[in-house]
């Protein structure tokens, strides 16, 4: 049997909801945003604020949670690193068992399971939220990004190059072809 901290902030209680199918609750709520809530270079904080509204509904195997998360975003643009931030709102819908099939099924342990009367919402959200976060986050779509050679910013020197980088390996030829010309070969 799964165990849940009934006091998370993600723990709605479903007792007020009963069992009979077809009765709803509507809710709410501002979370803080649990640890590691997005990718390496995108995430929530930990620790701000995610709005959430969710629709509890009874149904014959258990409740239907269907709702919304609404939450900001902080990281760095993947080609030139600046801070960048933006709004995420991601939709989500769950059923949480009020009974789990009893098997040695390792698929069966990710089944949401109501728990005492209790669900948790958090890895619904966490899930919903992730995917919606973009892969290679970007502060614009034609962002330069950085020079390869130094790391300057092309973003605040568009016109940033360097001389032309010989090979050391062949830089006895490029002797060779100023002396031919200058004329002298």
């Amino acid at each position: 049997m799964s165990t849940i901290d009934l006091r998370g902030p993600f723990v709605l209680d479903t007792r007020d909801l009963g069992r009979r199918a077809g009765s709803q609750r509507e809710y709410t709520l501002t979370v803080p945003a649990p640890a590691e809530l997005g990718i390496d270079v995108f995430a929530v904080p930990e620790g701000d604020p995610v709005d959430v509204e969710v629709r509890l509904e009874a149904v014959v195997d258990g409740v239907l949670a269907t709702g919304s998360a609404l939450a900001e975003l902080k990281g760095e643009c993947v080609r030139c690193l600046d801070p960048i931030q933006d709004e995420v709102e991601a939709h989500f819908q769950e059923l949480f068992l009020y009974d789990a099939p009893e098997s040695e099924d390792e698929e069966d342990d990710d089944l949401s399971v109501v728990v005492e009367e209790h669900i948790d919402l958090e890895t619904a959200i966490r899930n919903a939220i992730v995917l919606e976060i973009p892969f290679q986050p970007l502060c614009s779509e034609d962002c330069p990004g950085l020079c390869q050679e130094c790391g300057a910013s092309l973003k605040e020197d568009p016109g940033h190059t360097h001389g032309a980088v010989i090979d050391p390996r062949w830089a006895g030829l490029a002797s060779l072809q100023a002396d031919a010309d200058r004329g002298e070969a």
